[in-house]
């Protein structure tokens, strides 16, 4: 028995120790010095994959960021924009901060840039709508802005400026070398552009955009440097705060894994990088506040009109459509795209266009240019590219009678006789486009067309049934039908005073 004990002694002392053999080796195989993390990053593979990396690092950094101080939603999906809930009223801080890298845009070293801020609206639906929405609220909110700058709060902010017909908008120059904090001021809420008013939860989204612009050659702060947005919405006083305690409320009773699926609360906003504002260079041209948009009258102007090839009422208000009778043509370059663009008033996109040529530029639908442009330019800027002018409401082609074409007393020859005058000369009619339908425009465009001093018309005739005169007035010239062919003399007046104009 004594002996059985002392082999199995031997045995599990043999065993004990070829374990201990066999484990020996692992501490040097897997020890620090077998594996080096640094030598396994230095691999290609990874630092190819790194470079990469870095490089889209550098494309993406934008020169400035904008924070604003107010918390996010906690109701917000992963993958969706962060929604902020305001206060109407209320001063929110906008940190301006200067992002550049060391080296980055030396040209702005002691400069100025002038940004500004607007609130628009987030829904593409209203955004089309937008200058008609805003001339509801004017008017139901005389003397308010949508959005003001609380300037005493600022910090590092210089010639703030305000444009009365831009209720939604502020502007300011600052250093980015200095600490810069604007606070603005949202007066309008979600739900004041809704048809129905079911409280601040049902309102619509706004945006807060940041617009930065450094000065060009001339001193003007159009050149566009960066532009960034968030999504908001503004309650009645107080309610941004009800609204915010109550998705984290309703956070807090869904399970951990319904959790994951939303974004966590923060306590700013950072506001993410966007396409510049369509009208942002061209807001405030020379830093003076652009005047207020004014609107034909369809009373009889006295200002001299274009001369007869020209005498369509949409040539006489749009010089610049007019200039631009040349279309734009698929082989024009980019240089001759950008003059095309700066011609037809479309300054504010020659930088979004610079590398865009003719055919580029007219391969784009309606859609694409609503997109890019905004509602009012896109559809300008695709009428445009495609030459569509405005009709006239009233076309009629006149001729004047020589005196030796006895034969043309009767009617017009165009109509009848190949338009030819008694003596073999082609009669030749000039249009003229009548917007105003009145018998003083009637006279205006003919003493234009003709050469003939406006003020020494005194009256306009039509010759009617057995050659009487009658007296052409506003209701006749409605009555006209369109393209309808004139011959028209003139006699002296009575007292030699001025002439009147015979139509046949």
């Amino acid at each position: 028995m004594a002996w059985v004990l002392s082999m199995d002694e031997v045995i599990e002392s043999g065993l004990v120790h070829d374990f201990d053999s066999s484990l020996s080796g692992i501490g040097q195989e897997l020890g620090a010095g077998a594996y080096s993390m640094s030598d396994v990053l230095a691999l290609p593979i990874f630092k190819q994959e790194d470079s990469s990396l870095s490089l889209e690092d550098e494309a993406k950094h934008p020169p400035f960021q904008y924070v604003m101080c107010a918390a996010t939603s906690p109701a917000v999906k992963l993958h969706d924009e962060t929604l902020t809930y305001l206060n109407q009223g209320q001063s929110y801080e906008i940190r301006m901060l200067d992002n550049r890298k060391m080296g980055d845009m030396p040209e702005l070293s002691g400069k100025l840039v002038k940004s500004i801020i607007r609130v628009v609206f987030h829904d593409r639906r209203l955004q089309y709508t937008e200058h008609q929405q805003l001339e509801g609220w004017k008017w139901n909110r005389p003397g308010d802005r949508l959005l003001d700058l609380d300037i005493p709060m600022s910090v590092g902010i210089i010639d703030t400026r305000t444009n009365p017909s831009q209720l939604n908008a502020v502007e300011f120059l600052w250093d980015p070398a200095k600490r810069t904090s604007a606070f603005i001021q949202v007066h309008c809420i979600s739900t004041e552009f809704t048809p129905r008013k079911h409280g601040g939860e049902k309102g619509v989204p706004f945006r807060i955009q940041v617009d930065t612009f450094k000065q060009n050659e001339n001193g003007e702060y159009t050149d566009h440097l960066h532009s960034a947005s968030c999504q908001i919405k503004v309650f009645k006083p107080k309610g941004a705060d009800r609204k915010q305690k109550n998705d984290r409320e309703k956070m807090e009773k869904r399970t951990a894994h319904e959790k994951e699926k939303y974004q966590p609360s923060y306590d700013t906003t950072i506001l993410t990088e966007c396409s510049p504002w369509p009208d942002t260079p061209t807001a405030y041209v020379n830093n003076s506040p652009s005047p207020a948009p004014t609107f034909t009258s369809s009373q009889p102007s006295t200002c001299s009109v274009p001369d007869s090839n020209s005498s369509s009422p949409n040539h006489q208000g749009d010089g610049a459509a007019q200039a631009s009778g040349e279309q734009i043509q698929p082989s024009a370059t980019t240089q001759e795209t950008q003059q095309w663009l700066l011609k037809n008033r479309f300054s504010s996109y020659t930088r979004l266009f610079s590398n865009f040529s003719g055919a580029d530029l007219l391969k784009l639908t309606k859609e694409d240019l609503v997109q890019i442009c905004g509602a009012a330019d896109g559809i300008r800027l695709y009428n445009s590219l495609k030459s569509r002018s405005v009709r006239p409401r009233l076309t009629i082609y006149v001729c004047q009678e020589q005196p030796s074409s006895t034969a043309l007393q009767g009617q017009p020859q165009a109509a009848g006789s190949g338009g030819e005058s008694g003596g073999g000369t082609p009669s030749v009619y000039h249009a003229i486009y009548l917007e105003e339908m009145v018998a003083s425009e009637v006279a205006r465009k003919l003493a234009s067309v003709f050469n003939i001093p406006f003020h020494q018309i005194n009256q306009v005739y039509r010759q009617g049934p057995t050659g009487i005169h009658i007296l052409v007035s506003d209701q006749m010239v409605q009555n006209f039908q369109d393209e309808t062919c004139f011959l028209f003399s003139t006699v002296k007046a009575e007292n030699n005073d001025g002439i009147h104009i015979i139509l046949k």
